[in-house]
């Protein structure tokens, strides 16, 4: 506490009026941040003066340096603070400014700490110069269980734009959002993640934890868990409780981190990635949990609620850069898994990549509904059953797909190396589709009974193709009757 005051000590009654609020607010405002917007009875309360608060604050204008030496962590604290006293019926209209710099904070909560007794509040939004340019340097003294937010139900329409985030200290994350009804509506815009994190956004709760947009975003580093995890169970809750975290959208974004899960989803959920660039560059140091594989999209428990397994990608180029690395690990017993005008061959040509599996599956008699349309394809697809494959109806489809490296009767494999009946092929294109990729075994050998055919004579100008023993071809147009002179 003594650390704390002496901190506050240091903000000058300059740089706190030129923040936008008179010394009178900043005094009580040296509370704790928890306590500094209206709440219950017996929270500390913002005095009239609040008023007087600018709609932006500046952290620079608190006492930041950004100069990644000098600990800012009481700067943000207290621009948190001031946001927080400016809630007026439950909307918050403060916009926190970082500029250029690299900003280090070394406590946990200090960028974002909504938590009781603070009540339900709408809109927050944190905004920097660009990602690379505006940096937030983590470094907490430990790891695992440091957030930089934390959002315990009382924070809807949270924005972050043009931010780098870097986990200076392995283990720590980025954001703690537990739910049952009020954490929802985030939005990422041009926003950079790296370091080595153990969650970069851990989900929890029992309902809402929804509408999230990530837009340009670039998500680097590594993490011991996932990126985006949704149903931690930490509470008390049971499984499915959490089935209602619904709507996350990624749109052009670039996922390349070293390794881990990008998106791991317990319980449930409405996921749709649009365009851009998914690349997992490294192998993940062995786990327990996880071994060393690393996933984009895993999906680990089968029964859900209906109407929150749906997973929808789209338009991505996604590199498979070694046999550890999958795209998708999906156990839903329903629900649809769709990609689109995806292409994961950029590596095709490397020596493991026939043999890899990178899209695994369990189906049942209700699915999920797998689709593939107008994809590019390497290796071999898994799908792993109950034991009762032959019964399936089907549930995965391929549709006008190229497939890279097998033929599509050796393409699907399930529960060992036999074609599933319950994957169908449409209008797709195969390796023996391309003579210079077709095996000798594909191509029929000459017996000794019969000579191989010498090649058809090209047909002189104006005469039909002729077929076998100089008939006319059934193929052949009719000639055309010169008209009347």
């Amino acid at each position: 506490m003594a650390e704390r005051e002496g901190e506050m000590s240091r903000v000058s009654r300059r740089q706190l009026l030129r923040g936008g609020v008179t010394l009178l607010g900043a005094t009580v405002l040296t509370a704790h941040s928890a306590s500094a917007a209206s709440g219950p009875a017996g929270a500390v309360r913002a005095p009239a003066s609040a008023g007087l608060l600018s709609r932006v604050i500046n952290v620079r204008d608190l006492g930041a340096v950004g100069d990644g030496l000098a600990d800012d962590t009481a700067a943000f604290e207290y621009a948190y603070a001031l946001a927080a006293a400016r809630v007026s019926r439950g909307i918050g209209r403060t916009v926190i400014e970082i500029p250029p710099g690299e900003f280090l904070i070394t406590r946990p909560n200090a960028l974002l700490n909504g938590a009781a007794p603070l009540r339900p509040a709408n809109g927050l939004r944190f905004s920097g110069a660009g990602k690379r340019m505006t940096t937030l340097v983590f470094r907490p003294p430990v790891g695992p269980g440091s957030y930089l937010c934390r959002n315990e139900d009382i924070w809807a329409n949270l924005s972050f734009e043009r931010i780098q985030f870097r986990s200076a200290t392995p283990g720590a994350s980025f954001f703690s959002s537990y739910s049952t009804g009020q954490a929802q509506d985030y939005r990422f815009s041009e926003c950079e993640w790296m370091g080595e994190w153990e969650y970069g956004i851990q989900l929890d709760g029992t309902d809402t934890n929804s509408e999230m947009r990530w837009e340009a975003c670039r998500v680097g580093g590594a993490y011991r868990r996932a990126f985006l995890y949704s149903g931690v169970t930490g509470r008390g809750q049971q499984p499915n409780d959490q089935d209602q975290f619904l709507n996350y959208w990624f749109t052009d974004m670039k996922v390349e981190y070293d390794w881990g899960n990008f998106l791991e989803f317990p319980y449930g959920g409405s996921i749709t990635c649009r365009g851009g660039s998914y690349i997992i560059t490294g192998t993940r140091p062995p786990s327990q949990e996880y071994g060393t594989t690393s996933t984009f999209f895993r999906f680990p428990v089968a029964q859900h609620h209906d109407s929150v397994q749906r997973f929808h990608a789209q338009d991505i180029r996604f590199e498979v850069r070694n046999p550890d690395a999958r795209v998708i690990d999906c156990v839903w017993k329903s629900g649809t898994v769709h990609f689109s005008d995806c292409d994961d061959t950029g590596l095709a040509f490397k020596d493991f990549a026939p043999e890899v599996r990178p899209h695994r599956y369990v189906v049942g008699p209700r699915g999920p509904l797998i689709r593939y349309d107008s994809c590019q394809l390497v290796g071999r697809h898994e799908y792993r059953t109950d034991g009762a494959r032959d019964s399936l109806p089907t549930v995965a489809r391929y549709d006008m797909c190229l497939l890279r490296s097998h033929p599509q009767e050796e393409f699907a494999v399930t529960d060992g190396t036999a074609t599933p009946a319950f994957v169908s092929f449409v209008d797709c294109l195969d390796v023996a589709a391309d003579p210079a990729d077709a095996t000798t075994a594909r191509t029929p050998e000459p017996t000794g009974d019969a000579p191989p055919s010498a090649p058809a004579a090209q047909a002189a100008p104006g005469t039909a193709p002729t077929g076998p023993a100089g008939t006319a071809s059934p193929s052949a147009a009719p000639a055309r009757t010169p008209p009347p002179a």
